[in-house]
């Protein structure tokens, strides 16, 4: 499949980020890669990939074979043209096989092709396995809801539909890229990768049975789900209780009882969650003054903020930033 083909069915991909609730939440989301790798492993071969918190891996097997065993004893086998996401706050080892000698991925020696894309050769010289192997940021006020949901790993497979026909036209261009290593190759893979990511969450939200709960269940109730993007929306805004269930076609009162029942927290409190969660990425990942992003996230003064932060995270603002 050439590139035209492929950006074409990308083109007609039905994202409508407006029909539903949760499609909005993805739609926003932000992806900030970290690294991507490009593989060729020749079996024997392990490596070990230690746990990081709030970031999402990805593994694309574009031939061959690779399994995947999570400090949980879980293990997925996948195969040329799965996709798995793993959730990267457990540590988890690729390998060809059982038994084969681990190395540690720092350990590796991997080429440098630009800030964030590297590729790797390595192994026994045996049996061939391609693969791209990712790591990504979920950038938004919403991330960590979807962090908290996702399981330790799932592999993507058996797609239908036209969703499934744009994604495996996309996992094959990923796959030829990889292959060809063309001039701007890199960049392609990099933004097509960072597509399926979200996909693939799309996908799993809307079929796995354990999503149904908490936020996600919020966000799919008819009267919860317009005032919780409301609340994602404008974060900073003076809201309440009041407001929200207008928002949500309710009485204060049917309102307040119906969010703590569906969401599992009150609606001020989950406001509160969500600006500090914003306020922590706007610390980690921007060089904004503490007083601006204060009031990025609702707050009139820098103290009343870190007031805030700590009774939430029980430390302070100032310490996050200087933890980065």
């Amino acid at each position: 499949m050439d590139t035209k083909v492929a950006l074409n069915l990308a083109r007609d991909m039905p994202v409508q980020p407006n029909a539903d609730p949760v499609g909005e939440v993805l739609h926003q989301l932000r992806l900030t890669g970290i690294f991507y790798c490009q593989a060729e492993l020749t079996a024997p071969w392990a490596i070990t990939i230690p746990a990081r918190n709030h970031v999402v891996a990805f593994l694309v097997v574009t031939e061959g074979q690779a399994r995947l065993d999570l400090a949980h004893e879980e293990t997925i086998i996948a195969n040329q043209g799965d996709l798995v996401l793993i959730n990267s706050s457990f540590q988890r080892q690729l390998s060809s096989s059982t038994g084969a000698v681990t190395v540690d991925l720092a350990d590796l020696h991997l080429n440098k092709v630009t800030d964030v894309y590297e590729t790797l050769q390595f192994g026994g010289g045996g049996d061939t396995t391609r693969a791209i192997y990712g790591i990504v940021h979920l950038s938004h006020a919403a991330g960590h809801h979807v962090m908290e949901l996702l399981p330790p790993a799932f592999k993507i497979d058996g797609w239908r539909g036209q969703a499934g026909d744009w994604l495996q036209a996309t996992l094959q261009l990923i796959a030829q890229e990889a292959l060809q290593q063309r001039p701007g190759g890199d960049t392609l893979i990099t933004r097509l990768a960072d597509v399926i990511v979200i996909e693939a969450i799309r996908q799993w939200l809307n079929t796995a049975p354990e999503t149904d709960k908490s936020w996600l269940r919020g966000m799919r109730d008819r009267h919860i789900g317009p005032a919780l993007l409301a609340l994602h929306r404008e974060p900073a805004k003076n809201w309440s209780l009041e407001e929200l269930a207008k928002t949500a076609g309710m009485s204060r009162s049917a309102f307040s009882a119906h969010f703590t029942q569906t969401v599992g927290q009150p609606a001020m409190q989950y406001l509160t969650k969500c600006r500090m969660h914003l306020a922590r990425m706007e610390l980690t990942e921007t060089a904004a003054p503490i007083s601006v992003i204060s009031q990025k996230v609702g707050y009139k003064s820098e103290p009343a903020f870190s007031r805030a932060y700590k009774r939430f995270f029980n430390t302070t603002p100032q310490s996050t930033r200087r933890s980065t």
